[in-house]
């Protein structure tokens, strides 16, 4: 793994992997068909990105959306690497370069949509590329019930076979049965080397809010991070423009999203998302999917996701760099009458639809945790965790009590009406509301006629809403919604176990201000930085992003480097990128121009290298006219000097190698001691 580390500092200026980056590196790096699940946001891009540049070859991108490999295709540009996608969005220009290349034996990674597998003649362009590695980004497309399922992707497969190179897969969905279907379209049954790492985004917090006058709920998430780029996420296309709407009202840049619009609208709205710091984008589902903006710092749901995966990867595209992101997710009694009817009306068979059931009970169990939501949510994936002190839970625990008795009068309602009707009917008889439609069947004589009247009909839809949440009951799709209990349900019936509830309150404390990024002191310098960092984004017309993310202009506000060795050192300050941008965000950094060094002595900026170069020039310039002072002056040129602190030779046959008899004669034995104290 020595060649990709040295890659991972030299090009995209990482000094560590993140978790579970530098296995999946390994992995194909050696030409292991791959799958990766990692969480949205973990780094995914950088393990195909990485290993393209350590085999010979190039390495072909399958990748959903055109605004994202473009995007992909201008960061790796900024860091020095030959990259290109064919699209249809391509200028003659673009597309001249990219074959340019290819036919140059420059190109390391080019990018193209699966619908390009249809043509013809793509697999005989990739056998005259040299293709060596096939990638495939947002892998779970090839599922059949994923709602952004492309008959093109299963193109790959047969694209893989035929070219006889291996593949690796990514993904952030963690659904079992999505991952069987890639293993099948993919890699033909052959299971490939499988990572399925961590889904913790510790840097995301995670809120929950009964609604209470929704609109004005989101209005004040979002006033209290004016200025910051954020996503909200609506469950209807009209609701994504009203709300826009409202929020430009109210001095926000914010624009809406929904699949009605036309794709050029679409495609204006994706380029100025990216481009553009602190503009809020109101969508459906939609949009996002191969968003690569690193910077979002929000994400909200104005309603309810429709399962806790779809909401996992929605909160997921908050926070991608790493720095502190928050979230606000609304639910209320109509979001789950919606999402029901969604699931029942769709083409799925009966046993899909009762897995979806659960799966909308798991996101209300969230909803209506008792203690840590990342302990809940990371416990459905399958994984434990500590309570995070990152929530709203952790900070303000909810009021509860035992709901068992509760509990037992529902499912004894239930039961004794055959399972047969919904939470509405259900509520009716236990709080003793004799309807029409309650005495016509009878159920005003039951025994459980009335018994629930130590609760109000609120509450009681509540206790109904929470016993989703813990999965005791289910909708029956095949029964129009009529509520069936689960397994998990009998133990409580039983009296063999009890249940804490949450008390049914609307009213909650004021939502504190948004987080800040840094401290009060580094606030002014982070924002001269992101203004500079503007102004070179739209100078190049790039977004912000690629020239620096967030979080590195944090660890600038926070370390203040003060000379090119040390912005070298900052997380995300690349070769490339040094050379290109380190001098002026120094100058935002020192209030004045820095000193610039000579290029040779610039390229081993942040290296150990670079403190050898320095003392090779005091030593060089005590020597010049030799020990006497009298001699005939003599040098080293600044790239000799830079070849030898690379070089590092300890050996004077070595030293003299590079340096020529005359000047080995002068310098020799005064550089082999710095050298051999290196």
């Amino acid at each position: 793994m020595d060649e990709p580390r040295a890659l991972l500092a030299s090009v995209f200026g990482f000094d560590e992997f993140r978790p579970g980056q530098e296995e999946v590196v390994a992995a194909v790096t050696a030409g292991r068909n791959t799958l990766a699940i990692m969480p949205t946001g973990g780094g995914k891009s950088l393990c195909y990105q990485l290993p393209a540049l350590c085999r010979a070859g190039v390495t072909v991108v399958i990748s959903p959306l055109i605004a994202l490999m473009r995007d992909q295709v201008r960061a790796l540009s900024e860091a020095g690497v030959v990259a290109g996608a064919l699209t249809s969005g391509n200028t003659e220009a673009e597309t001249e370069a990219v074959f340019a290349a290819l036919d140059a034996g420059t190109l390391k990674l080019l990018y193209m949509a699966p619908e390009r597998l249809a043509s013809a003649g793509t697999e005989r362009l990739l056998r005259r590329a040299g293709v060596s590695l096939i990638a495939v980004d947002e892998a779970h497309c090839v599922s059949q019930w994923g709602h952004d399922f492309r008959p093109d992707y299963l193109r790959i497969g047969a694209l893989r076979a035929a070219l006889g190179v291996p593949l690796a897969a990514f993904t952030a969905t963690a659904d079992e049965e999505t991952r069987a279907e890639i293993v099948a379209r993919l890699f033909a049954g052959e299971a490939p080397v499988t990572f399925l790492r961590g889904f913790d985004r510790p840097n995301i917090h995670l809120a929950f809010e009964p609604k209470n006058k929704p609109r004005d709920q989101i209005m004040a998430f979002a006033a209290a991070r004016k200025g910051q780029s954020g996503i909200v996420y609506c469950g209807t296309r009209a609701k994504t423009e009203s709300l826009a709407a409202a929020l430009a009202s109210a001095g926000h840049p914010a624009c809406h999203y929904h699949a009605g619009m036309e794709p050029e609208a679409r495609r204006g709205v994706e380029e100025r998302f990216q481009r553009e710091d602190g503009l809020i984008v109101v969508a459906t589902v939609a949009f996002g999917m191969g968003i690569d903006k690193p910077d979002i710092r929000w994400v909200a749901h104005a309603d309810l996701p429709k399962s806790i995966e779809a909401y996992y990867q929605e909160i997921g595209r908050a926070g991608r760099d790493g720095a502190p992101a928050e979230t606000l997710t609304l639910y209320g009694a109509d979001d789950i009458r919606y999402r029901r009817t969604q699931i029942d009306e769709g083409l799925a068979p009966p046993e899909r639809k009762s897995a979806d059931h659960g799966r909308l009970n798991a996101l209300l169990g969230l909803a209506e945790a008792l203690a840590c939501r990342r302990v809940a949510l990371l416990g459905y994936f399958g994984e434990a965790a500590e309570p995070c002190g990152n929530c709203d839970l952790c900070a303000r625990p909810p009021e509860t009590y035992d709901g068992s008795v509760a509990v037992q009068k529902a499912l004894s309602a239930i039961l004794r009406t055959g399972e047969s009707f919904g939470a509405g009917h259900l509520i009716d008889i236990l709080v003793g509301n004799a309807t029409d439609k309650v005495r016509a069947r009878g159920h005003d004589q039951l025994p459980t006629f009335g018994v629930g009247q130590d609760l109000d009909k609120r509450a009681w839809q509540g206790v109904f809403r929470q016993m989703m949440g813990h999965d005791l009951v289910r909708p029956d799709p095949e029964r129009h919604g009529a509520l069936r209990m689960t397994e998990a349900a009998r133990p409580i019936l039983r009296g063999e176990a009890d249940i804490q509830l949450r008390r049914n309150v609307i009213t909650r404390a004021a939502r504190p201000a948004a987080k800040a990024l840094v401290s009060e002191e580094d606030a002014p310098l982070l924002a001269a930085l992101k203004a500079r960092r503007r102004a070179l984004a739209e100078a190049q017309r790039v977004p912000a992003y690629v020239i620096f993310p967030d979080r590195t202009l944090i660890e600038m506000a926070e370390a203040r480097p003060d000379t090119l060795d040390a912005m070298a050192r900052v997380s995300g300050v690349g070769a490339k990128k040094l050379e290109r941008y380190g001098a002026t965000f120094l100058e935002v950094i020192r209030g004045e121009a820095p000193e610039i060094p000579h290029p040779a002595r610039r390229k081993l900026a942040g290296g150990a290298g670079a403190e050898v170069y320095d003392r090779l020039v005091e030593t060089q310039a005590r020597l010049e006219r030799g020990e006497t002072g009298l001699e005939k002056p003599l040098s080293c040129s600044a790239a000799l000097l830079a070849r030898v602190a690379e070089a590092r030779p300890t050996e004077p046959g070595a030293l003299t190698r590079l340096l020529g008899e005359r000047r080995a004669d002068r310098f020799g034995p005064a550089f082999l001691d710095v050298l051999r104290e290196a």
